[in-house]
């Protein structure tokens, strides 16, 4: 089981990936010059949470910090570290909680909404959860409102080369499971173009598994932004808004239906503006009648 040192080491690290992400998002932000907004800074709230509905004692909490710019129309990159009781009706779903209901939960979630169309919104989180079994989950994925196919490869091969520092089967396995989970049954499409997805990841080597995550981390950390330069300068119109707006409707759809960090943030006495963190800051539906 998880010893307090590394639950220390692991709020650590998810803090300090949250810090330096949000460093060199607000250097992007002065690089872009824009001629009449000025430049995004994050404004972050800390929130704490009870360790159950019926109970005040603490049961941890978190750091949201948001951020909406010249070239981030809306970012988010938040950290919770909490712990609590799972309610009776959720125990059945998170392995483990069924023996014990009793758990411990640290993590990082972004997701990141452009202005210009032409930058491809993001998401990436990283966790680690203990109940009476413990593991690491997280990954990252893209979702381009206009696909440019370098981009594409080069974060596909971001998140192939710090899977395949630990094990040539994550890539494919992950890969896969992303396409497989970022999926919207309703409109029988994707939601973007994919990255990694992992989950109930245990090789009964702490270190190596906290390495893995801290590799994905880092990866993203240097992939995202070197997209998001080379398309910020991108000439965009009312049009291409536009299609940016529908698309951030699927956006908006799988996270309300169907993404399990939703639910489970919901379920266990999270900090609501910080789960819903991920919705677009503006988005439209389409009706063809």
């Amino acid at each position: 089981m998880t010893s307090d040192l590394q639950k220390k080491a692991l709020s650590d690290w998810f803090y300090d990936l949250q810090s330096d992400i949000m460093a060199e998002f607000e250097v992007i932000e002065d690089e872009f010059k824009h001629p009449t907004q000025l430049p995004g800074r994050f404004r972050k709230k800390n929130w704490q949470r009870s360790r159950c509905n019926s109970s005040s004692e603490p049961g941890g909490g978190g750091t949201m910090s948001l951020m909406q710019g010249a070239v981030f129309e809306k970012v988010g990159v938040n950290v919770s570290v909490v712990e609590g009781e799972f309610e009776p009706e959720f125990r059945s779903e998170i392995p483990g909680a069924e023996e014990n209901p009793h758990f411990w939960a640290a993590g990082i979630s972004l997701v990141a909404h452009p202005m210009n169309p032409y930058v491809p919104a993001v998401h990436m989180n990283t966790r680690h959860i203990i109940t009476s079994k413990t593991w690491f989950g997280g990954g990252a994925d893209l979702t381009p409102t206009f696909e440019y196919s370098q981009d594409t490869n080069e974060f596909h091969q971001a998140m192939r080369t710090a899977c395949d520092k630990h094990d040539e089967n994550y890539y494919p396995k992950f890969k896969l499971w992303c396409d497989e989970y970022f999926y919207l049954p309703h409109r029988q499409e994707t939601r973007g173009v994919g990255g990694i997805f992992y989950d109930y990841v245990n090789s009964e080597n702490f270190d190596n598994d906290f390495a893995f995550t801290r590799d994905v981390g880092t990866a993203f950390k240097e992939i995202y932004p070197t997209l998001v330069r080379r398309r910020m300068h991108e000439e965009w119109d009312n049009e291409s808004k536009y299609e940016q707006l529908k698309k951030r409707s699927k956006y908006a759809e799988f996270n309300l239906l169907y993404d399990r960090g939703t639910k489970f943030g919901l379920k266990t006495q999270g900090n609501v503006e910080a789960i819903l963190m991920s919705m677009p800051p503006v988005a439209t539906w389409e009706t063809n009648i």
